[in-house]
């Protein structure tokens, strides 16, 4: 099998229907899923005719576009594996990711080329120049020679990076039998179908969509800061196109959200929205239900090395649940997937490597227990691409191999999944343990509280909250009084560079101590 015969498929079953829709200065630009089809062939036939082979990895260094997956689609049906490092992560990481993965080529513009000058990693590495636009293929080159090479379903096609946002980054390869049971998992969370409009964010959903004949119609921001972005562009692709679906990081649908409410507009078309890749608080996804007179918003849990684990529908969290949220009960994050195994365990005795299944039924928590999530099944990444990451987040049971999240949560007697923060974020002292999440989605409802993080430092628990008021942060510390030994209020608390919507706890540390 080869991935790229799925996402090419809609070539022969929908050729003249658009996959992708850019927004340019020049207009807005499209490729039909024949063009998109014709495209790669002649890139992947460049690709050959340059020397690379089957099996290289080929560091693609384009930013969210139609030549982006012109570029995939080219690499994978040439058998070659592409290579994404996170460009918004800096140039350490761009180091360490090289490191750990060296890459054969380097296939991006003319500016991306100029990496292989500034930094040492690259130096070697031989570049190809992709076009700065997606123009009609010329006519001598109508008929391109490669056709897509047939790969085993553990063959590797796609090789990231973990953020290394709590450690050194690790590659993580998902073979083309593992991409297959992820798009297979997405259109079912999702609900994916062909002729739909979907404005695109995120990249993975994207293969999805062109999988599934979906048209993708690329969000008019820069995705490198989902929340930073200028709202506006976007809103008036909604307008223009009227997309019926999107997701993306929770801070994306926040910028949209915030002109909505201030401009007194709506988000017109769109009736399912889905966002994760952080944690997605009630207070946000309440707003979004407002702004979305035709449709609701949903959450999905997920991460590098398991897409999707769960979701759940604003429609579907109960009154008592928002309760429960309130009390400190965590965050509902929904029913897992029905593809995929999750199991709640204690995380302070599991080992490493190998275990037995009888020692992993009795590390297993009982309902509303809390504990760490592991999960395993089809989509869900069995290794690294260096054994010795493995150590850390992989659990061995036969042929089983369970992935540890290092997220803390618990099943509740539904059978739903509720998150409660970071395993080493937890807070053990002599009062017992503190879950972040337990603290964070709680503070969040006082009025006026924009954002929380938990902390311990010196010994004390300290709450830090950005709030509108002093009488705001006056509510958390009478709320909270008998939980927290401070609470501390910031202009800003620092959120990660890729999703800017997860709480940067190192680098909120070093603040405290600053101060």
């Amino acid at each position: 099998m080869n991935i790229a015969t799925t996402l090419l498929q809609q070539a022969a079953d929908r050729p003249d229907q658009p996959a992708i829709i850019e927004a340019t200065r020049w207009g807005d630009l499209r490729i039909t899923f024949a063009e998109l089809d014709l495209a790669s062939a002649l890139l992947a036939d460049r690709l050959v005719r340059r020397g690379v082979e089957p099996g290289q990895r080929v560091l693609v260094m384009l930013g969210m576009s139609i030549n982006l997956y012109v570029a995939l689609a080219a690499v994978l049906r040439a058998g070659m594996v592409a290579m994404f490092i996170d460009p918004s992560a800096g140039r350490g990481h761009l180091k360490a990711c090289c490191r750990a993965a060296p890459p054969d080529v380097l296939l991006g513009t003319w500016k991306a080329q100029l990496l292989r000058v500034v930094h040492g990693c690259l130096r070697c590495v031989p570049g190809v120049v992709y076009p700065t636009l997606f123009g009609p293929p010329r006519t001598e080159l109508r008929n391109p020679s490669c056709e897509v090479v047939p790969c085993g379903a553990e063959a590797p096609a796609l090789l990231t990076f973990t953020s290394g946002s709590t450690a050194t980054p690790k590659a993580a390869v998902r073979t083309h039998g593992l991409l297959k049971a992820q798009q297979t998992a997405l259109t079912e969370a999702i609900d994916l179908q062909a002729g739909e409009l979907d404005l695109a964010t995120l990249p993975v959903f994207v293969l999805a969509n062109l999988a599934a004949g979906v048209t993708s119609l690329i969000a008019d921001a820069d995705l490198r800061r989902p929340g930073n972005i200028d709202a506006g562009p976007v809103l008036n692709q909604i307008d223009k196109h009227a997309p019926t679906r999107c997701a993306a990081s929770p801070a994306f649908f926040q910028r949209l959200v915030e002109v909505c409410e201030r401009e007194h507009r709506s988000l017109g078309s769109l009736q399912q929205v889905f966002t994760g890749g952080a944690p997605v608080f009630p207070d946000l996804l309440e707003r979004l239900a407002r702004v979305m007179p035709d449709g609701a918003p949903s959450v999905v849990y997920g991460s590098t090395e398991a897409e999707p684990i769960s979701h759940a529908r604003w429609t579907d969290i109960t009154p008592s649940d928002h309760a429960a949220m309130a009390r400190g009960r965590g965050l509902l994050v929904g029913l897992p997937s029905p593809r995929i195994q999750v199991r709640v365990v204690d995380p302070d005795r599991l080992p490493a490597g190998v275990m037995s299944p009888a020692l992993l039924s009795s590390l297993c928590c009982g309902p509303s227990e809390p504990g760490e999530i592991l999960v395993t099944g089809d989509h869900v990444l069995k290794g690294y691409l260096h054994p010795r990451d493995d150590l850390e987040t992989k659990l061995r049971i036969g042929d089983t191999v369970w992935h540890r999240t290092g997220d803390c949560g618990y099943l509740d007697d539904r059978g739903r999944l509720w998150l409660l923060g970071r395993v080493g974020a937890r807070i053990i002292d002599g009062r017992g343990v503190l879950f972040p999440f337990a603290v964070e989605c709680a503070a969040r409802q006082v009025r006026g509280v924009r954002r929380a993080a938990l902390c311990e430092r010196g010994g004390k628990r300290v709450l830090c909250v950005e709030a509108d008021s002093p009488e705001s942060v006056d509510q958390v510390r009478e709320r909270f009084g008998d939980q927290i030994d401070t609470v501390v209020p910031l202009d800003h608390i620092p959120l990660d560079r890729r999703h800017n919507a997860k709480v940067n706890y190192p680098e909120l540390r070093r603040m405290l101590d600053n101060t």
